[in-house]
């Protein structure tokens, strides 16, 4: 977790990536259909951000601009970096 000047909360998804905790929807696992098709309609509409510099996706992150971000990180790992920022 690391803090702005203007005070924004930014949480670091791996690798040197980070996004900004205040627009994050949802933290959820790549595994299912529906996740994979959520997937392929993002990349589509030209919004997904791979952020998983060539690994495996592990988590997709849901942001309130209607963007996708692939991360390289565990669910669980995410949602922990999350719950610091209180």
């Amino acid at each position: 977790m690391l803090k702005t000047d203007k005070g924004t909360v930014l949480v670091n998804i791996g690798f040197g990536n980070v996004v900004s905790a205040s627009h994050v929807v949802s933290v959820i696992s790549p595994g299912s259909s529906p996740m994979r098709r959520l997937r392929e309609e993002a990349a589509s509409r030209g919004k997904l951000i791979d952020a998983t510099e060539g690994r495996k996706t592990r988590a997709i992150i849901v942001m309130d601009s209607d963007h996708i971000v692939l991360s390289g990180l565990q669910v669980e790992t995410i949602t922990q970096r999350f719950s610091l920022e209180k």
